[in-house]
């Protein structure tokens, strides 16, 4: 239950980060959060292909 509490917190502050930035700077930030995800997928599935 902690945990869900935690997890709404930070979406509300992010969502509100969000809202308050013009929209290029929030596709740029989304952009590279998208590309630190795809990147960091893709070195973990290499990882666990090699064990």
């Amino acid at each position: 239950m902690l945990f869900l509490v935690a997890v709404f917190l930070l979406m509300s502050l992010l969502i509100g980060a969000a809202a308050h930035t013009s929209l290029p700077v929030f596709l740029i930030a989304a952009t590279v959060i998208a590309s630190w995800l795809l990147v960091f997928t893709l070195r973990e599935r290499r990882a666990r292909t090699r064990h």
